[in-house]
């Protein structure tokens, strides 16, 4: 499984489209076998949702996005899991785990 987490300061970045880069997570038998830092390509209405499924994205785990950037990421069948924040080791520790809580109250488009 592939699992995007927009990244800053390696921590869970406010804005899924307005990052610096993405920590991409290959996970296997719940562990991690490989970890990439991807540089944001721009924002975009649309692209992203586009650029990341490309990039094989299964899950999207992030703080704050548009309803309309979940609708596309689901279009293209990337699950995503928002209003979380902290540190994107311990995130992606808590989600393979099956302890990551989702706050949505975090995700001011959603309020």
């Amino acid at each position: 499984m592939r699992v995007a987490i927009p990244c800053e300061n390696n921590r869970v970045a406010q804005h899924f489209g307005r990052c610096p880069g993405y920590a991409i997570f290959d996970i296997e038998k719940g562990k991690i076998i490989k970890k990439e830092i991807i540089a944001n390509p721009g924002h975009e209405p649309g692209f992203l949702p586009k650029f990341l499924a490309e990039k094989g994205v299964q899950k999207l785990i992030c703080c704050g996005i548009g309803p309309r950037a979940v609708q596309l990421f689901e279009s293209l069948g990337i699950e995503v899991i928002a209003g979380v924040e902290g540190n994107i080791e311990e995130v992606i520790r808590e989600f393979i785990g099956g302890k990551l809580k989702s706050d949505f109250s975090k995700c001011e488009h959603f309020q």
